[in-house]
């Protein structure tokens, strides 16, 4: 683990996650940040989220464009237009070899110098958060960042050139190392999770959920009252 680089030497971020909507509860704040500061953010969503949702009357063949329509909706509120699906299926996803393969052309394509991904570890106190989804895609992510990204001998079968990411920060990890401030960019935030219509059982109480959950990780990070921040676990290679 380790502190991050600053961002002013970061000039592009790749963040993975397996659901539409899995960025915009964990990170958007900090991505709003990000590319207010000039950082180009790519979006790699690994499923279609096609089994997410709340209406049972709704054709479920609908749901993958759907999903499309509101992460690409939800990620223009903070700033990012580069967004890449795999297709997998929802609640099917495993770290096969395949996935990683798949995360690694991204990634390659992408050459982020920061990887933003899900913890491959349960987290047993908020286990909503460790969808099993969640955690296989954590896993790939894992196995991409190293050592298969920066391995030219790794996948040979792919056209891209090996890319050392060298920064791996992971959403909803049980030990947290860093936070972001999010205060500035939190209606952002939440601009961004009501995007995803499809998948908001009680919209009206959303945004009151969410900010008493930012707060308590600003106090959690010694921040001023009335702050607001998301929690990540820094991995920096040497």
């Amino acid at each position: 683990m380790g502190n991050p680089r600053p961002d002013d030497e970061i000039e592009r971020v790749l963040v993975v996650a397996a659901h539409p909507d899995d960025i915009d509860f964990g990170a958007a704040g900090t991505v709003a940040t990000w590319t207010k500061a000039g950082l180009e953010v790519h979006y790699c969503l690994v499923t279609d989220g096609q089994a997410g949702g709340f209406e049972p009357d709704r054709d479920r063949a609908e749901m993958p464009a759907v999903r499309r329509a509101e992460q690409t909706a939800a990620a223009e509120h903070v700033g990012v237009r580069d967004l890449h699906f795999l297709g997998y299926i929802d609640g099917r996803v495993e770290p096969t070899p395949e996935l990683v393969r798949d995360l690694v052309r991204v990634i390659r394509q992408v050459r982020p110098h920061r990887l933003v991904g899900q913890s491959p570890e349960r987290f047993w106190s908020r286990l909503q958060v460790s969808h099993p989804d969640h955690l296989a895609t954590g896993e790939a992510t894992v196995r991409a960042f190293y050592p298969a990204a920066g391995n030219p001998f790794a996948f040979p079968e792919l056209d891209e050139q090996a890319w050392d990411v060298g920064e791996l920060w992971m959403m909803e990890h049980p030990e947290r190392n860093h936070y972001v401030d999010v205060t500035d960019t939190v209606d952002q935030k939440l601009a961004a999770l009501m995007s995803h219509q499809s998948q908001h059982p009680d919209p009206d109480n959303l945004p009151t959920m969410i900010r008493q959950w930012l707060r308590e990780n600003a106090a959690e990070a010694g921040l001023p009252a009335n702050h607001y921040a998301e929690p990540f676990t820094v991995i920096r290679l040497p």
